[in-house]
Parts: C-alpha cells; sequence; structure tokens
C-alpha cells in the first residue's frame, strides 16, 4: 500500500458548476480505483480559475447596488475550497458507494502559513480569474489598482503574489484522519494564505502554487509518494519542438541541470518539478508526474514520470 498525496490539476475541474460535476464524477472514477487498490489518499487540488471567478462576482456585486459586503480574497479562497471540495467529495461518495468501497470522506478548510516578509508579495505573479483584453486590464489597473500580466497569447489577467507555504495549519487534524483510513480533501487551491499577526492569524491576499503545498502536505502527514496530475502523460525536455524527449525516470541531480537549461516553463511545469524536488530531496520518498487519465497506469509505474533522489 502506498500513502499518496494527489495534486489535481485545473483541467479536472473545469470553469462552471455544471461542467465541474461532469468533470468530478470521472476523477471520482480514478481515485476511487486507487482507494480500492489498497492505496491511502489525500487530495488536494487547484482553484485558479473559480477563485478568481468568486473574486469578481463578489465584487461586482458589491459595487452595483446589490448590498452585499466587499469580500476579502482569503474569504474568496475559502468559498472556492468548500464549492470544489463539497462536488469533489459527493462524487466520491457516490462513486464508493457504487464501488461498495467503505470509508469515510471529507473536506477540511485548510489555512497555510506563509512569511509575510516573502519577496512574492512585492512580485505578483499567480494568475488568476478570467481573461481580458489589454484595454480592459489597463482599465482595471486604473480603477482598482490591480496588477495584469498578458498570458501565454490568451489575453491579459489579473496577478497576485505567490508566496511559499512554511507551513499547515491543520497539518494535525488531516494527518489524523488519514490515518485514521478517511478520504481526506484538504489545502485546495494550495490553502487560504495566513500571516502570523503576534500570537494571532491573518488571511493575506495571495495565491499559494498548489503543488508546492502537496509536497509540504505530504512530508507533514507521511505520504510516501507526491502524485501530480496534469494535462500531460509525461514531462519533457526539449517540449513542443522536434526534439521532444519524454523522461520515465529523473533524478534530482538531472532535474537541477534542465532547470537551471530552462528546460520548465515557469508557468506550468516548473512549480510541479520544483515541488517534487522538495518532496524526494533526501527521502525515499517518491514523486509521480502523469496526466489524470493515467493516474492509476502511474502508480503502478506503467506510465507518467517518476522522480526520486536516486533512480
Amino acid at each position: 500500500m502506498s500513502k499518496i498525496v494527489i495534486a489535481l490539476g485545473g483541467n479536472a475541474l473545469g470553469k462552471a458548476p455544471e461542467e465541474q460535476m461532469k468533470l468530478l464524477q470521472n476523477v471520482s472514477k480514478i481515485i476511487v480505483k486507487l482507494v480500492k487498490d489498497g492505496n491511502a489518499v489525500v487530495i488536494t487540488h487547484g482553484n485558479g480559475p473559480q477563485v478568481g471567478q468568486i473574486a469578481l462576482a463578489m465584487e461586482y456585486a458589491a459595487s452595483n447596488g446589490a448590498g452585499t459586503p466587499y469580500m476579502p480574497f482569503p474569504e474568496c479562497g475559502s468559498m472556492s475550497q468548500g464549492y470544489i471540495g463539497y462536488g469533489l467529495e459527493q462524487c466520491l461518495l457516490n462513486e464508493m458507494k457504487k464501488e461498495n468501497v467503505k470509508k469515510k470522506c471529507v473536506t477540511l478548510i485548510t489555512q497555510v502559513l506563509v512569511d509575510a516578509k516573502d519577496s512574492a508579495f512585492s512580485n505578483p505573479t499567480k494568475p488568476i480569474g478570467m481573461f481580458y483584453s489589454k484595454e480592459e486590464a489597463m482599465k482595471q489597473e486604473k480603477e482598482k489598482g490591480y496588477t495584469f500580466v498578458e498570458d501565454a497569447g490568451r489575453g491579459y489577467r489579473r496577478v497576485v503574489p505567490s508566496p511559499m507555504p512554511i507551513d499547515i495549519i491543520e497539518k494535525d487534524t488531516i494527518k489524523e484522519l488519514f490515518q485514521n483510513g478517511s478520504l481526506v480533501i484538504a489545502a485546495g487551491g494550495g490553502g487560504i494564505p495566513v500571516i502570523k499577526d503576534g500570537d494571532s492569524l491573518k488571511g493575506v491576499e495571495a495565491v499559494i502554487d498548489k503543488d508546492k503545498t502537496a509536497a509540504l502536505l505530504a512530508k507533514l502527514i507521511g505520504a510516501d509518494t507526491l502524485l501530480i496530475l496534469t494535462a500531460v502523460d509525461k514531462v519533457s525536455i526539449h517540449y513542443n519542438t522536434d526534439f521532444q524527449i519524454d523522461l520515465d525516470v529523473l533524478n534530482v541531480n538531472d532535474a537541477l541541470k534542465y532547470i537551471n537549461k530552462g528546460e520548465f516553463a515557469k508557468g506550468s511545469m516548473l512549480p510541479k518539478i520544483e515541488a517534487c524536488l522538495d518532496f524526494v530531496k533526501g527521502t525515499s520518498n517518491k514523486a509521480i508526474i502523469s496526466s489524470l487519465e493515467k493516474a492509476n497506469n502511474a502508480i503502478k509505474g506503467e506510465t507518467g514520470t517518476i522522480i526520486k533522489e536516486e533512480i
């Protein structure tokens, strides 16, 4: 039996409630198959589109006579955790009932500690929400003080700080549920970012990279496998060129060499590789990057890219 933390990419979630529920039914079949095979599983997920949509809707309502209050970004993050967790939890429970898997399932609203002095707060990089034209983005920058960047030729998106996760506030609860055999959904969207304000916690406007939080979560609860599910079956070098090479295995030293050569895109594969390295360095842990559809095959070593300290 493997003790697995699964990090679901945004492609598994969709952009609207109906689409999300349909996609999560397929996600649940894949996860329940892993559970039925005897693996212990904790699930985390992204929330980039969802938290952006929630923030935009709440801001529109507050600004256009609906009488609703302005909603801070950490609260929007908590809403996205509940919204996505509800759909995933319901689909998992339905699928476990079909497959006669007798496990409890729970979604835990999760706070993740970051450093108030993290340099990310002076350099926002994490895209959230909708795509805008250049004119629309410049108007919002002027009116609301947001920061926008052009995103891979698809338009302009708002960016917020993406600080490094330091600790998971609810780690002991997650670990206890995990050790007791529950199927746990936690740290959605990288967790709600909080800082220490004296002896108290305080939410901050940021989005933590969900793969980096997944790596931290996996270490804190004693998992031996980090499974990052994304849009490709394997990690590649010379990606999307005539010289593309798909990698079956990757050790820490080679991964660092490829990072230094710029082989992994900053906005997509690089944070996944960095999260995997953080999880496996100095341990016998294993990280795997593969596609959602091939998750079960990847756990069995039949596909995906396996990342370890030494291969």
